[in-house]
């Protein structure tokens, strides 16, 4: 990485965008949301904006990769079986759903608004997707599950279903069928 990319990547100004940007985006989705509204929300200039990020699916990107890496840095419990760290990363799942504010998956949204595989958006979604999927493949296999791989695309599946069931139906009907319905899928 550059140190121009460092220096942008510190900014303030980026900073403040970023912020405003993951704010509407969440609150509001996507395409809802103009480059004019998170400027002004952000309080930069235009040109301030578009140095940074030259076009909207750069701020589309940037934002899906931080929520990316702040799923990414939270930690697993340590001391635990493999399949006590599965199970905590759904409990960790089940209280994500039961937060304030919870509308649905970045992921799933940033989906769902661009269907186009090929599009930039779908592919930092496809990244964070085939992570999460390795992450769990890898727990399977430390523990000698006979079909790690494939269980491990059917947690994904399992978790993608919680993510839209805690947003759709209500944490309060989801949460308490998160650890039986990831204990089945490990039986």
């Amino acid at each position: 990485m550059t140190e121009t990319a460092v220096r942008r990547r510190e900014s303030p100004a980026r900073r403040r965008v970023l912020d405003a940007a993951s704010s509407l985006f969440y609150a509001e989705g996507i395409h809802t949301v103009g480059i004019d509204r998170v400027i002004a929300e952000a309080s930069v200039a235009k040109a301030t904006f578009y140095a940074h990020f030259p076009s909207k699916d750069d701020l589309v990107c940037a934002y899906l990769k931080e929520q990316d890496d702040q799923v990414r840095s939270r930690t697993i419990p340590g001391g635990l079986t493999r399949e006590d760290e599965i199970l905590a990363v759904f409990d960790a799942l089940g209280e994500f759903t039961c937060g304030p504010g919870f509308r649905g998956c970045a992921f799933i949204n940033a989906a769902a608004e661009y269907p186009d595989p090929a599009h930039p958006v779908r592919r930092v979604v496809a990244a964070h997707r085939a992570w999460f999927h390795g992450v769990l493949r890898d727990l399977l296999a430390a523990a000698s599950h006979p079909d790690a791989d494939r269980t491990a695309t059917m947690l994904v599946m399992l978790r993608d279903g919680l993510i839209i069931a805690g947003d759709v139906d209500g944490a309060g009907d989801t949460r308490p069928l998160v650890r039986e319905a990831v204990s089945r899928v490990l039986a």
